[in-house]
């Protein structure tokens, strides 16, 4: 085991602070790595302050990781010193379920082993996620990262990126099909850089007027201010996906009439309170489907990271100090952030070098 530098709260109504963790030495198939970068995610908030009801504490969040490999167990095949790879949402699962059996561990009928806020190999010990500045991760879950530039940017696609380009692939976005994306964040901006690339028709739906711009700068063809019925109504009955990445209670109706036949909206956003329920005639009268998507699983992931390196793509970021976490969280909830905070790491290395 070694101590390693972290920051923490010790429960729902703390703030984030230094605090040291323990990384087990690594075992045969394990890959130590270095955390360069680790994204933001509103995730972490919802489980610092203990939304979800589920939080373990002492918390150290964080599942968008980037690093540098520094050490690998004598059986691991994949991964070298010096490698640049990444962690997403999970460290482990069953291996032998039938989800797990198909490559989406991400859907483990035991449940997979969160990278933090979960139970450590299947047993009682808490895990500790990227706001820190190192972990050690079975190879199974460590993935390569062939981006050359922009590390910061390629730390919210182990969330974001994933969490996006799943769905998109399920329900086969690409030429020809008219695919929606509701709200224009963390989430909503990966999902219209996402769609575009595919080759789909993009249209982005967004309360702010002031967005406009910046969804057809990131791809989308078209922007509709999901306040204005009647811009809404010009596109009923009309789309063959729309992705919904919004985080708080709507009313899913006035999205679910815009699909065609055969149509299905997708959630991904998480609200820590239930949105209305959607009327049972906007599903029946048009064989609607009304769906969710959580992640994706290991070899979809890679998948998405090497799609993204071959089209160029990674997150529109800003980059924050360690010691900042805790006026990002506030900023995350203003919306005041274009679009995902990425925390460099080695302020975290220089804050623990100076204390």
């Amino acid at each position: 085991m070694s101590e390693v530098a972290a920051y923490a709260t010790p429960a729902a109504d703390r703030p984030l602070r230094p605090h040291a963790i323990e990384r087990r030495t690594p075992g045969a198939h394990d890959v130590q790595i270095e955390i360069l970068f680790c994204g933001v995610c509103h995730s972490d908030l919802h489980q610092a302050r203990n939304e979800w009801k589920n939080t373990r504490y002492p918390c150290v969040p964080g599942h968008e990781i980037v690093g540098r490999v520094t050490a690998v167990g004598n059986e691991v095949k994949k991964f070298r010193v010096g490698d640049t790879v990444g962690v997403g949402c999970m460290v482990d699962s069953c291996g032998h379920c039938e989800a797990c059996q198909a490559g989406e561990e991400n859907y483990c009928e035991n449940g997979f082993t969160a990278t933090y806020n979960g139970s450590l190999h299947g047993g009682g010990e808490n895990t500790y996620g990227g706001y820190s500045t190192q972990i050690v991760v079975d190879e199974k879950f460590v993935l390569r990262i062939s981006h050359k530039n922009d590390l910061a940017a390629v730390a919210p696609l182990l969330c974001a990126g994933i969490t996006t380009y799943s769905p998109l692939r399920h329900w086969n976005a690409g030429p020809g099909k008219k695919v929606g994306i509701v709200g224009l964040g963390g989430l909503g901006h990966m999902g219209v850089k996402l769609a575009h690339a595919m080759g789909a028709h993009v249209v982005l739906f967004t309360t702010s007027p002031n967005k406009i711009a910046d969804g057809k700068r990131l791809g989308a063809d078209e922007v509709v201010i999901s306040k204005d019925t009647e811009q809404m109504a010009k596109h009923a009955g009309s789309f063959d996906f729309i992705l919904n990445t919004v985080a708080a209670p709507h009313d899913l109706d006035a999205y679910l009439n815009l699909l065609k036949r055969d149509g299905t909206m997708c959630l991904v956003g998480a609200p820590a309170t239930p949105h209305p329920s959607p009327t049972a005639f906007n599903l029946i009268l048009k064989r609607r489907g009304l769906a969710g998507s959580l992640i994706g699983g290991i070899r979809e992931t890679q998948e998405m990271l090497d799609f993204c390196a071959e089209h160029g793509i990674v997150s529109d970021i800003e980059t924050i100090a360690m010691r900042d976490i805790n006026d990002a969280y506030e900023r995350m909830l203003k919306s005041d952030v274009k679009y995902r905070f990425v925390i460099d790491m080695q302020t975290l290395r220089d804050e623990a070098k100076a204390a």
